[in-house]
């Protein structure tokens, strides 16, 4: 690892020193945009409360009302609604699917635009939900900068997977979450040491435990993100030798969805959240998402981890098809060996694919609920953004790992002399 990031300052890798440079000052541009308030909205937000993890994903942007108050979410619930239409729903959409590259970038367009659309409301509904005693035309120039901002984020997001390095709005999301960690961190070194109900010495140990809880966590998230499932495949039009040719394999990451579910599933309860923000009285919805649908009661929890589930396989199937695998295996004269070509590769593939999906979605919800547990069983006033600590740690390092790799193709392939 170490050996390959002193590559970076080779003088043959100037272009790609250039790319890194250009992911960074991008992300300080969203750094600095995340504390630069709306005109006419200091001191609107005096308390989160539903709204927490809004704002944790956001870099704390929705706290301090900022330009970027929204970030990429209306993007990620745009995706999460084209990618149910893609299920057969809606025939054009399924076109789109399976029309490869030129597909994806159109999906990828409509994301946008219904991001866009998207993110007007959510900004109309939040300056009125936040800014007090305004006029229609106030709610309408507030939701506008709101939608600005985050076609702005959309924009360096594409700046940054074109220029930079990584995925831009993956590297958005999980500078959002940095930014927050430090604050938590104090907050919970209060909570638990300074202004605890405990005795210091029992405040002390549980911080201990807390500490060591995310660094296994982290250690945890880098074993399942590299482990993969590797299916043997052979061609027709290739015959083993005495010398013995390289072996063939379709590889499955344990965790073929990422960080997607969990992202999925952060927006799904962030939704009946945001609403519920919006009023101002004890309604019966009001009360029902904060009993039913906030990760931090039993019900709202068990929802929590059974969304993580289903997006984890919803996303898993959408990003592998197993019968388009099977037909392009079959078509380039390949097999599974022991498994004859056609619908039994499609079944073999679909089985093997859901019972690694099973285990890695598992682990991710796993991952999700450690913070969740530890606030409930330890007696003092933790901070809510603990509870989403393992949420975002699995996108931070989701993330991380994933730039890594981008990184590391890119040097080898610069540094590649080929074999003398």
């Amino acid at each position: 690892m170490f050996k390959n990031l002193k590559l970076i300052f080779n003088p043959k890798n100037k272009d790609l020193r250039k790319r890194i440079y250009f992911t960074l000052f991008g992300l300080m541009i969203f750094c600095i945009g995340t504390t630069i308030p709306v005109p006419g909205t200091q001191g609107a937000i005096s308390g989160l409360g539903l709204w927490e993890l809004y704002n944790a994903i956001g870099g704390g942007a929705l706290k301090n009302f900022s330009i970027f108050a929204l970030g990429v979410m209306p993007y990620i619930s745009a995706s999460i609604i084209t990618g149910l239409l893609q299920m057969d729903i809606i025939p054009y959409f399924t076109e789109l699917k399976e029309s490869g590259a030129a597909g994806r970038q159109k999906i990828n367009q409509i994301n946008r635009y219904i991001g866009i659309v998207l993110a007007f409301i959510q900004g109309f509904a939040m300056a009125f939900a936040f800014v007090q005693n305004s006029t229609a035309l106030q709610y309408i120039k507030i939701a506008t900068i709101l939608t600005a901002g985050t076609a702005f984020l959309l924009w360096l997001g594409d700046q940054i997977t074109q220029k930079g390095l990584g995925n831009g709005v993956s590297l958005i999301i999980m500078a959002g979450i940095l930014l927050t960690m430090p604050k938590m961190m104090i907050d919970t070194f209060d909570a638990l040491i300074l202004n605890s109900e405990l005795s210091r010495l029992v405040g002390i140990v549980s911080f201990v435990i807390f500490i060591l809880l995310y660094v296994a966590i982290i250690v945890g998230i880098i074993f399942v993100e590299e482990s993969e499932r590797r299916i043997p495949i052979q061609y027709s039009n290739q015959t083993s030798s005495a010398y013995g040719a390289r072996q063939n394999y379709i590889p499955f990451k344990l965790n073929s969805a990422g960080v997607m579910p969990v992202i999925f599933a952060s927006v799904i309860f962030s939704i009946p959240a945001f609403i519920a923000g919006l009023i101002k009285s004890e309604s019966g919805f009001k009360v029902f998402v904060s009993k039913y649908l906030n990760y931090t009661t039993p019900v709202g929890f068990v929802i929590y981890i059974v969304c993580i589930f289903v997006f984890g396989f919803f996303y898993t199937f959408l990003q592998v098809n197993p019968d388009e695998l099977s037909k392009n295996l079959n078509k380039q004269g390949g097999y599974i060996p022991g498994i004859r070509p056609g619908k039994e590769t499609k079944d073999y593939i679909k089985t093997i694919l859901g019972r690694i999906t099973l285990l890695g979605t598992t682990f991710i919800a796993i991952i999700a609920a450690i913070p969740i547990i530890f606030s409930s069983f330890v007696n003092t006033n933790l901070p809510t953004s603990v509870s989403i600590g393992g949420t975002g740690l699995l996108i931070v390092v989701g993330v991380a790992l994933e730039t890594y790799k981008q990184l590391e193709s890119s040097l080898v392939n610069r540094n590649y002399r080929g074999v003398r």
